[in-house]
C-alpha cells in the first residue's frame, strides 16, 4: 500500500494535472521498472479504494444556480406580478375578451416558417417517441393552430403564459431565455380599422394605468412598406430579409442599417438610400395624406391601400382620444413574417434612475425599448387550415417581463412598503394558556372568508405578535385575553393608529369587514 501512495504522488507530480512528463517521470521509470501504463492501473486502484472509504472530493459538486436566461422570483417580485398582471387581465375583461390555454410546447412543423429569421430562437426539443417537438416561440401562433384545428371563425382572446427563445439575454434590461407573454387578439370578419384601434386603445390604457412613465405608440402598415421597397427598387425575393434590416433601426443607426442593407443583403446603394427617406419620415394621418401623393408611393397599389387604411385607423383612434400618443412611422417594421397589414409597437420614455438603469446610459429621456406590440395577421390561420381558409387576426402582445423590471425598480426606489400576503386580522393572545381559544376564533374568521393569521406557538409573546403585524403589514390585531373571554367581547386593534376598541364576538366579523373594505 504505501509503494501504490508512493508511486501516486510521483505519478501525480509527473502529471495528473495535465503537465508533460518530467524528470520525476523518468526517475520513477528508472526507479521502479514500471511502465507509465502500470503507474495508471495502480493510481485507478487507489482512486477506486478512495471511493469505497468515502470523501468530500468524491462528491459530485452541485452548482446552485438558475439556467441563463432565467431567474427565481422572490415574494415581494411576485407581489408586484400579480398587480401587474391583475391591471391587464381586469383592461383585457373590460374589452370583453375570453381566456384560453394551448401547450407549452408544440409539433415543431407548427412553428417552422413563421418568424423569419427569428427562427433559429426556438428551442427545438430531443425525440420524445416519434414526434418533433418545439418549446413555444411566442402566444399567437399557438393560437392560429388552435382557431384552424377548432374550426374557430371568430373570437376575442386573452392568453397569459410563458414562451422561450434562445435569445442573448439581457436580464437588466427585462429579456429573458424564459418569460411570460400577454396576448389580446380579435379574429374575425369585421370591417377595417375598428378592432385594429381596441388594440391601440387597450395598449393606451394600460400603459396609462400602470404609470410607467412617458411613452408612444408607433403604428405603421406591412402593405406600405412592402409598397415603399418595392418602388424603392428591392427586389421582391428580398423584401422580407430588407424587412428585418430596417427592424433594427431601434437599436441601431441608419448608417449601420444601411451598411448590413449594401454589404451582407446585396442591395443596390441606391435602393438603401431611398430607403432611407422614407424610413426617418414619422407623423399622423397628415403624412398618410402626404404619402397617398407621393410620386413614388402613389404608384404601388399595396402601399394606397395600407394608407388609406392608415387615415381610417387614426379617424378612430381621435374618437378613442389617444392620438396624443400614437405616431405613424415608417421605420417601424417588425421582423415577424406573418404580419399583412397594420403593425405597431409601444415604446416607453422616461427620464431618471429607471430609465438610465434599463438603457445602461444616464442621460434624460431615453427610449427603454419596446413593452407592447402586435399587427394583423390575416393570412396565419389559412396556413394551418387544410382548405386553406382564412380568418383575419389582429392582436396585442405585453412585454411583461420589461414592465416587471422597471415597476421593481420604481418599487426599490421609493420608499413605499409593498405587502407580500393579504392576511386582514392577525388572531394574538395577551396572556398564556390561550392557544385553544386563539385556533377556534382564527377558525370562525376563516370560515367567514376573512384572511386570518395566528402565530404557531402556544404562548407568544403580545409584543412579538404585534412587531409581526407591522412587519408585514397587517391591519388589525384581533387580540384575546382571560378578560375579554369572560365578557364575550374582542379587542380589535388598529395596527396603524394603535387604537382599540372592545367588540363582542357576536359583532366582529361584521366590524372586521367594515374597517377592512375602507382600507
Amino acid at each position: 500500500m504505501m509503494n501504490t501512495l508512493g508511486l501516486f504522488s510521483l505519478r501525480a507530480c509527473a502529471g495528473l494535472v495535465g503537465r508533460r512528463p518530467g524528470p520525476c517521470t523518468r526517475s520513477l521509470r528508472s526507479f521502479c521498472g514500471m511502465t507509465v501504463a502500470q503507474i495508471d492501473e495502480e493510481v485507478a486502484k487507489l482512486l477506486q479504494l478512495k471511493a469505497q472509504l468515502g470523501g468530500d472530493e468524491g462528491k459530485h459538486q452541485f452548482v446552485l444556480k438558475t439556467a441563463k436566461g432565467t431567474r427565481d422570483y422572490n415574494p415581494k417580485q411576485m407581489a408586484i406580478r400579480e398587480k401587474v398582471f391583475n391591471t391587464i387581465v381586469s383592461c383585457f375583461k373590460r374589452h370583453g375578451a375570453e381566456t384560453i390555454d394551448t401547450p407549452v410546447f408544440e409539433l415543431k412543423e407548427t412553428l417552422t416558417g413563421k418568424y423569419g429569421e427569428d427562427s433559429k430562437l426556438i428551442y427545438d426539443l430531443k425525440d420524445q417517441g416519434g414526434e418533433l417537438l418545439s418549446l413555444r416561440y411566442d402566444l399567437t401562433v399557438p393560437f392560429a393552430r388552435y382557431l384552424a384545428m377548432n374550426k374557430i371563425t371568430n373570437i376575442k382572446r386573452y392568453h397569459i403564459a410563458k414562451v422561450y427563445r434562445r435569445d442573448n439575454p439581457a436580464m437588466t434590461r427585462g429579456r429573458y431565455r424564459e418569460f411570460y407573454q400577454c396576448d389580446f387578439d380579435i379574429a374575425g370578419q369585421y370591417d377595417p380599422m375598428i378592432p385594429d384601434a381596441e388594440c391601440l386603445k387597450i395598449v393606451y390604457e394600460i400603459l396609462s394605468e400602470l404609470d410607467l412613465g412617458d411613452f408612444r405608440i408607433k403604428v405603421n402598415d406591412r402593405r406600405i412598406l412592402d409598397g415603399m421597397f418595392a418602388v424603392c427598387g428591392v427586389p421582391d425575393a428580398k423584401f422580407r430579409t430588407i424587412c428585418s434590416t430596417v427592424d433594427k433601426l431601434d437599436k441601431m443607426a441608419w448608417q449601420d442599417v444601411r451598411t448590413e442593407m449594401v454589404k451582407e443583403k446585396g442591395l443596390s446603394e441606391e435602393a438603401a438610400d431611398q430607403i432611407g427617406e422614407y424610413v426617418s419620415m414619422q407623423g399622423g394621418m397628415d403624412l398618410a395624406e402626404r404619402l397617398l401623393q407621393d410620386s413614388k408611393m402613389s404608384q404601388s397599389k399595396q402601399a394606397c391601400a395600407g394608407l388609406t387604411d392608415m387615415k381610417q385607423l387614426f379617424s378612430y383612434l381621435q374618437l378613442f382620444k389617444v392620438t396624443d400618443k400614437v405616431v405613424f412611422d415608417l421605420s417601424l417594421a417588425r421582423g415577424l413574417d406573418y404580419y399583412t397589414g397594420v403593425i405597431y409597437e409601444a415604446i416607453l420614455t422616461q427620464t431618471g434612475p429607471a430609465a438610465a438603469a434599463q438603457n445602461g446610459a444616464g442621460e434624460e429621456g431615453v427610449s427603454v425599448g419596446s413593452v407592447a406590440g402586435g399587427g394583423r395577421y390575416d393570412g396565419l390561420v389559412g396556413m394551418f387550415d387544410p382548405k386553406g381558409r382564412k380568418v383575419p387576426c389582429v392582436g396585442v402582445s405585453i412585454g411583461i417581463e420589461r414592465v416587471f423590471s422597471i415597476m421593481e425598480q420604481k418599487a426599490e426606489a421609493s420608499a413605499e412598503k409593498i405587502r407580500t400576503t393579504e392576511v386582514q386580522v392577525m388572531v394574538a393572545s395577551a396572556q398564556k394558556n390561550l392557544l385553544e381559544e386563539r385556533l377556534k376564533l382564527t377558525a370562525e374568521l376563516w370560515d367567514a372568508g376573512i384572511k386570518a393569521e395566528v402565530m404557531y406557538k402556544k404562548n407568544p409573546k403580545l409584543l412579538s405578535q404585534l412587531q409581526h403585524c407591522e412587519e408585514s403589514g397587517i391591519p388589525l390585531v384581533a387580540i384575546l385575553g382571560e378578560q375579554e373571554l369572560k365578557d364575550g367581547v374582542v379587542k380589535l386593534r388598529s395596527v396603524g393608529s394603535r387604537e382599540e376598541v372592545d367588540v363582542s364576538r357576536a359583532d366582529l366579523i361584521g366590524e372586521i369587514k367594515k374597517r377592512t373594505t375602507e382600507v
